[in-house]
């Protein structure tokens, strides 16, 4: 499946390092341009270096997705993990009274 130049809407990736580091997001890599090498059959075939790069962008997209997918169960387990503590706090205040 091959999808150019398909920007998805501001603030969908999800970035995981400082605000000074932006990451790689697909869609930077599908529009990514090599500049043309001239007369001759010198260089890199472009259509092989536009197939690997939606390659690559899939590959960001999955990573992406499994990211996204990691910190919603992170944020699942967080929340049971306070309510568990928070129950077990009230029993041990109740214990003493």
């Amino acid at each position: 499946m091959i999808v150019r130049n398909h920007r998805p809407a501001r603030g969908s990736g999800a970035t995981y390092r400082s605000g000074a580091y932006t990451s790689l997001l697909p869609w930077q890599v599908r529009e990514r341009r090599f500049k043309p090498v001239g007369l001759g059959r010198r260089g890199l075939d472009p259509a092989d270096v536009y197939a690997f790069l939606d390659r690559v962008a899939g590959d960001l997209a999955a990573v992406h997705a499994a990211l996204a997918a990691s910190r919603r169960e992170t944020a699942v387990v967080k929340d049971a993990l306070r309510r568990w503590q928070s129950d077990q706090a009230r029993r041990a205040n109740s214990d003493r009274r």
